[in-house]
């Protein structure tokens, strides 16, 4: 499916206005498969990867597969940088760079992303991915996107 710029950035803008960020999720092909969500906490948002049976990776612990991680991350990144500077466009991934800390197990996923640096053609977003708690993140990421 493809869109244009103008109803990108309608899907932006009333995402903003009713806070249900699952229409812009739909038009993002993984974002959907993966079943991505994003939960707006007041000025914060915090992305969901639900546990899924398709999402794993090792059956035995079970744990997520490490490519669900680094995708939901990625996908996450680049929603952040939609929802807080309306982008009219899908930011582009120039490089992203993945740690991973613990397993990621059979559970519920979470994100936070935070922008470190935005220039006029640049972003740059740090990300953490955690399942219990916060403080006891399963992955760290950083990602730079070109911005149209």
């Amino acid at each position: 499916m493809s869109l244009d710029a103008a109803r990108i950035e309608t899907l932006v803008r009333e995402a903003h206005t009713s806070g249900d960020y699952a229409p812009l999720v739909e038009v993002i092909p993984y974002a959907r498969m993966i079943g991505l969500q994003v939960k707006r906490l007041g000025e914060e948002v915090v992305f969901q990867l639900p546990s899924s049976k398709d999402n794993i990776g090792n059956p035995v612990l079970p744990a997520l597969h490490g490519g669900v991680i680094a995708g939901f991350m990625e996908q996450a990144a680049m929603l952040h940088l939609m929802i807080f500077m309306n982008s009219p466009t899908f930011p582009k991934i120039i490089d992203f760079s993945i740690d991973y800390l613990r397993a990621g197990l059979y559970r519920d996923t979470y994100a936070t992303c935070q922008v470190w640096r935005q220039g006029r053609r640049v972003g740059n977003v740090a990300i953490t991915a955690w399942q219990t708690r916060s403080n006891e993140p399963i992955a760290t990421a950083r990602a730079h996107f070109k911005l149209d």
